[in-house]
Order: structure tokens, then C-alpha cells, then sequence
């Protein structure tokens, strides 16, 4: 749903020396964003898979992803089938912000339960100078993280920096992982990263609790792990 293709996105992580690149787009509910059906993902994921084996030859890996919604009633958009199919999965609130505080918050910690969901993206979806964040016990939703080793991003878009130093530190010291999401829809926003290393640094966090630090081989394992371990 972004302005670049997969293979722009690849390259131009690659021209920054990094050594994978996650590929999220939005679910079939936010259509508003050119989310994708569960036809689009299955044509999505076999150009990365073509891409992956054709040029990144394992020196470079895209990671099949996705931003999918997270309902009004705390469960995820997509079959089981589609979410299946990630190396890894987003949830995020993008709707029925008015919900109370009780709410929301029991919405965020159902969606951590769900053993599909590897990241929770923009935890209180706030935009700067924009928009309030949903009212949310954040620090319960982190606990809930902790109890079911689900990562809490960082979002680096300078509109959000969500979830803030506060609630970064909070996650490191539940032992809850803290990706730097670049939330980049064109191969530009990929320098976001900067806005959320200053977040990640500010909380005190070690590069150990980024996960995006790890090293490529780390990567796909933590993710193989995550992966069958929702199977169990």
C-alpha cells in the first residue's frame, strides 16, 4: 500500500546496508489504504519469495508481513489461513477509537493473546500535534505482552513515535522486545528509523531489546520460533 515497489523497498535497504527488510502492508479492512485481500497477499508473498530466491540469494531477506487491523472486538483481520502465511504479523488499531479505556484496553490484550500476532504496532494511536491517543492502560497491555512474548514496536513515523520513551522503557524492563518500525511507504521513509533510534535511546533500551538489531540468521529463527510456537 505503499509508492514504491517490493523490489524499490528491497534495494533501498540494501543501499543502506542493512541486511533484511520486513514487508507489511495493511489488511483487507483498511481498504481505505489499499489494504490487501487475502488474493493480493497470496500474489504479494509469491513475489517476495520469487525476489528472495532470484536476487537477495540469501545474502539479503524480505520477510513476509502484514499490518493487519485489529477489530472492534480485539480479534484480527484475516482468515487464519492468510495470517499463516507471514514469516511474521502486525496488529494495529486504525478504528472505533471511542471506546472506553476498559475497552480498549481489553481489545489490545485480546489481540496480544492471539498466537498469531508476533509485533503490536502503534500501541496508543497517537498522531503528533494530530491526534489524541485512544484512551488505553498501556502498561497492562505490555504486561499482557510479557506473559505472551509478543515484541511492542516503536513506531518510527515522525507523526507518531509510538509508543513513547516511557512505555519503551516499561516493555525492556517487562522483557518485552522493541522493534524499530520505519513505517516507510516509500523507499524515503525507510531514514525514519533515526526518529525511532533516538525513542529506543532515550528509553535506555540495549540493542539486545531491538529486535531489529539482531543479526539476519537470528532473525529467521526468532521468527521460525515464533512461528511454531503458534502452531503448539
Amino acid at each position: 500500500d505503499g509508492k514504491a515497489t517490493v523490489a524499490e523497498m528491497a534495494e533501498g535497504a540494501r543501499a543502506r546496508g542493512w541486511r533484511y527488510l520486513g514487508i507489511a502492508d495493511h489488511s483487507q479492512a483498511a481498504s481505505y489504504a489499499g489494504g490487501l485481500t487475502p488474493a493480493a497477499v497470496k500474489k504479494q508473498n509469491r513475489e517476495i519469495d520469487a525476489w528472495n530466491r532470484e536476487v537477495g540469494k540469501g545474502s539479503f531477506r524480505l520477510f513476509k508481513g502484514t499490518e493487519a487491523d485489529i477489530l472492534a472486538d480485539g480479534t484480527l483481520d484475516f482468515p487464519d489461513a492468510t495470517l499463516a502465511s507471514f514469516d511474521y504479523v502486525v496488529g494495529s488499531i486504525h478504528s472505533a477509537f471511542q471506546q472506553s479505556e476498559r475497552a480498549q484496553t481489553d481489545r489490545l490484550i485480546r489481540a496480544v493473546q492471539n498466537p498469531r500476532l508476533t509485533i503490536l504496532g502503534h500501541a496508543t494511536g497517537r498522531l503528533l500535534l494530530g491526534r489524541s491517543g485512544y484512551p488505553v492502560d498501556v502498561r497492562a497491555v505490555i504486561d499482557a505482552a510479557a506473559e505472551n512474548g509478543v515484541a511492542v514496536e516503536i513506531n518510527a513515523d515522525p507523526r507518531r513515535l509510538d509508543i513513547d520513551w516511557r512505555h519503551a522503557r516499561y516493555a525492556a524492563e517487562r522483557g518485552v522486545l522493541v522493534p524499530i518500525n520505519p513505517d516507510a511507504h516509500s523507499v524515503a521513509g525507510l531514514d525514519n528509523v533515526a526518529w525511532g533510534v533516538d525513542v529506543a535511546r532515550k528509553a535506555w533500551l540495549p540493542a539486545r531489546g531491538v529486535l531489529n538489531t539482531w543479526e539476519l540468521k537470528e532473525v529467521e529463527d526468532y521468527f521460525a520460533q515464533r512461528k511454531q510456537a503458534r502452531k503448539t
